[in-house]
């Protein structure tokens, strides 16, 4: 069964880039909006969207991928309750991170601008930091939800 094991890895390696990629962007797009240095700011919003090009998008279709398959060719039951309730969770976690895409689109935009300008943030730029991070936490719970579930497997 090379193939399961291929994918299995593949499956875990790419649950740990999403949920690395997600603290990190959380950490260092939090730590750059505290210094209030637009430049800094700027370039985290950047970065953070360039991340969840990069990453995060292909592991948010690499994992339910991934883990149909190992359900399929592993012998799980759909009626597994942990497997249900991945399911939710993991929907809870996309629901959470699509509106969260726009947002960093804005900050992005917004703090470039603000920088290409010399101007300051305005309110709407605080606003949707705040809904960010609200959003983020779910989003966050969720996937560390799901890692617990994959491991612990609970019957």
């Amino acid at each position: 069964m090379p193939d399961y094991l291929l994918v299995k890895t593949l499956h875990i390696f790419s649950a740990i880039v999403l949920l690395g990629v997600g603290l990190g962007s959380v950490f260092y797009k939090f730590m750059a909006d505290r210094s209030g240095n637009h430049e800094a700011m700027a370039l985290t919003n950047r970065l953070v969207v360039l991340a969840d090009t990069w990453f995060t998008t292909p592991t948010l279709l690499i994992q339910p991928l991934s883990g149909l398959y190992l359900v399929a060719r592993g012998g799980y039951a759909w009626q597994q309750t942990w497997l249900q309730v991945g399911l939710v969770l993991y929907v809870v976690a996309v629901l959470c991170w699509l509106p969260v895409v726009v947002l960093q689109l804005r900050m992005r935009n917004t703090s470039t601008e603000v920088v290409a300008n010399g101007t300051a943030l305005s309110p709407a730029y605080w606003r949707d930091a705040h809904r960010w991070q609200l959003l983020g936490v779910p989003a966050f719970l969720a996937m560390l939800g799901i890692l617990w579930l994959m491991v612990a497997r609970p019957v």
